[in-house]
């Protein structure tokens, strides 16, 4: 059920607006407020999807009651209802965050398309929100040792800047959590976020990928097409595993952040583009450098701040967490009862090296769910868990 708040002083406009929206919709739920205080009270102790509300108001005028409402919660779309004189004042509103406004007397077929989109877009706003927070969800660092907790305040810090980051550690450790947690926790989190993994794209393909191309630049350039810098724009554009990135693209790669533009495969056009470039290696970058395997100054616009994420060996204490992390993510997944790890179980997973870091451990857990008992054993991981 939709919930209206009606904020109107005079009377016979409420009833007016009352009688069309409930002859619209019957299932809407309507309250009325009389001025604009008792308005903001009302909201303040109710949940609404929608506000209609009056500019020229006693006790408190419509451009506060917006600024309140707007306060308490940014995402509940408020139309504005102006008379003829008040249209000035009604362009100020939409300047402060109002959805739209009516003149006086209300147009119906006017009044409930606004009222049809507004409460359109305000359910569109609570479901990307509800969306944004499962996918936050799904990027959680998990561990409270002392590597984990020192990489956790450098985020904390350099993920409101704009400084460049470059994230190394072996495979397997979580280094695109990190680079997901930045982008979160940074002032680009509501732009897009761009995985590109540089080791999976062939070398002949990868400036095409990053930076687009247009019709006839190669064989199979069939028409124009955006890479993934200008996906990025606005947002951050996460270059995983660079360390296996061709010079060729490199080159490019500089240029874009040195000069904040692009150019598409096949065309001089220059393409600006705002993006917050993190990187990420399990190599080491100095020793490609001495191979001639890697530019130095791509390096040195790369590694303004550097994470390095430990191998999962070097903070075994986190073990528990991740066990009982994994055991119920992965029983969710499944639509399954998670199954408890025993103490000698944890113990036992502890005693073993993770040459496949975080990512091996995940599918071990796994597989101790599928294949052990009720509750897991010292045991099950001995059958089921090699060293």
């Amino acid at each position: 059920m939709q919930h209206i708040l009606i904020i109107e002083d005079e009377s016979a406009i409420r009833r007016v607006l009352v009688k069309i929206l409930s002859e619209e919709n019957s299932s809407y739920k309507i309250t009325e407020a009389s001025d604009g205080l008792e308005g903001l009270e009302k909201f303040k102790k109710n949940d609404f999807n929608l506000v209609l509300c009056d500019i020229k108001m006693p006790k408190k005028d419509g451009l506060e009651v917006l600024e309140g409402i707007k306060k308490i919660n940014e995402d509940v779309p408020v139309v504005m209802i102006s008379g003829h004189g008040d249209l000035e004042t009604a362009v100020d509103s939409m300047r402060k965050g109002a959805f739209d406004y009516i003149s006086k007397p209300p147009d119906l077929n006017r009044l409930l398309n606004t009222v049809r989109i507004a409460l359109d877009s305000g359910k569109l706003k609570s479901e990307n929100k509800r969306l944004k927070k499962k996918v936050s969800k799904g990027f959680q660092m998990i561990g409270e040792s002392e590597a984990i907790t020192s990489i956790k305040k450098v985020i904390e810090k350099v993920a409101p800047t704009e400084a460049r980051v470059l994230i190394t550690g072996p495979n397997g450790t979580g280094k695109e959590l990190v680079a997901h947690w930045l982008h979160q926790k940074s002032q680009r989190s509501k732009g897009s976020f761009i995985e590109v993994n540089c080791a999976a794209i062939p070398s002949e393909l990868i400036e095409s990928e990053l930076f687009g191309h247009v019709k006839g630049a190669f064989t199979s350039a069939n028409k124009d097409r955006a890479g993934k810098f200008e996906a990025a724009n606005g947002g951050t554009i996460f270059l995983d595993e660079i360390g296996d990135m061709s010079l060729p693209a490199q080159a490019k790669v500089l240029r874009a952040l040195q000069e904040s533009k692009i150019q598409r495969v096949g065309s001089d056009k220059d393409i600006k583009v705002d993006v917050r470039v993190i990187a990420a290696t399990n190599k080491n970058l100095k020793e490609e450098i001495e191979n001639k395997k890697f530019r130095e100054d791509l390096y040195h616009r790369l590694a303004v701040i550097m994470i390095k994420v430990p191998p999962l060996d070097d903070r075994k204490d986190d073990i528990p967490l991740l066990v009982n992390h994994f055991a119920k993510k992965i029983a969710k997944d499944n639509g399954t009862t998670p199954k408890e790890f025993d103490q000698s179980a944890i113990k036992e997973l502890q005693t073993y090296n993770w040459t496949g870091n975080v990512r091996e451990l995940r599918n071990v857990v796994e597989r101790l769910l599928i294949l052990g008992g009720n509750q897991i054993t010292k045991e099950d991981v001995e059958l089921f868990a090699s060293k």
